[in-house]
């Protein structure tokens, strides 16, 4: 049976991936920083402990789903940041490529300025403008340095099971009758079950290197917001505001990509795997949270 090994397993593309590999005959070994039922403690800042738990697992592939994902913390916490986005996979690559392991490893949409107009390729030169970004964009740097095996996934905007912007705007619907929400941002929402389906038809394949990964389709945030209350049936009202507006509403420390709309190019030219359009995917998960 193969042995699969998540980081990150609580968090929301960790709880898709048990989902998509429900039912499948692997064996799945979840690891979090803090260990609890079914889940092992795994600090992948430490080299030692990553190599030691990787040795005695032996796992076929791992899945880096761990990250600080909290894009102004990031801001203060640099230091933090640098341990779980970068150094974490440079010792997550280390321990693949000391077992013959394939690392599959998440980064972020963050690797680019964001103030382009037209969707980034995989060969367009990053360029983080956010702590968080920065440090993404090292641990990429770090895999490619020391794994030998391993496949770099791109996503954005990414919800699923957990804290995300679709769940906040369901509450915020229950207590307002009009929110504002930032209409000068794009993106493509992106569901984390296709990003765990997309894993799972990648992990068996030897089809490695850095790829895109969002759902097909983009929008801003206010058009984001305004398909949410329709496909939930809330009658609550969206405020289109700038980023500067919302900015001097709600203080924030970190630099926002004003365009981080990715083309799935790669994806598109090497596999028969395509993301769902980012409605589609929507209607899903809506109907899932009911």
């Amino acid at each position: 049976m193969r042995k699969i090994l998540i980081t990150g397993c609580n968090g929301q593309l960790g709880r898709a991936l048990n989902q998509v590999y429900r039912g499948d005959d692997v064996q799945l070994i979840n690891t979090d920083v803090a260990e609890g039922e079914g889940i092992l403690a795994l600090d992948i800042t430490s080299v030692e402990a990553v190599c030691k738990m990787i040795r005695e697992i032996k796992p076929e592939v791992i899945i880096n789903c761990a990250a600080h994902t909290n894009v102004d913390k990031c801001e203060e916490q640099w230091d933090l940041a640098y341990k779980i986005n970068a150094i974490g996979p440079r010792n997550l690559s280390i321990a693949a490529k000391d077992t013959g392991a394939k690392l599959i490893h998440v980064s972020t949409d963050y690797v680019f300025e964001g103030n382009g107009s037209r969707p980034y390729t995989e060969f367009d030169d990053p360029n983080p403008v956010s702590a968080y970004g920065k440090t993404k964009l090292e641990g990429e740097r770090f895999v490619k340095e020391f794994a030998e095996k391993y496949f770099i996934l791109r996503t954005a905007w990414l919800y699923g099971d957990g804290k995300n912007f679709v769940r906040t705007m369901l509450r915020l619907a229950d207590e307002h009758e009009e929110v504002s929400v930032v209409c000068d941002q794009k993106g493509s929402p992106t569901s984390a079950v296709e990003l765990a389906k997309l894993i799972y038809h990648l992990g068996p394949t030897e089809n490695y290197g850095t790829f895109h990964a969002t759902c097909e389709g983009d929008t801003n945030w206010a058009e984001f917001a305004e398909a949410i209350f329709a496909g939930a049936g809330k009658s609550t009202k969206v405020r289109h505001v700038t980023s500067q507006e919302y900015a001097e509403m709600n203080p924030a420390s970190a630099n926002r990509p004003a365009y981080s709309v990715l083309d799935n190019y790669m994806l598109r030219l090497t596999s028969d795997f395509k993301m769902a359009d980012w409605q589609d995917a929507l209607d899903v998960y809506l109907a899932s949270i009911k």
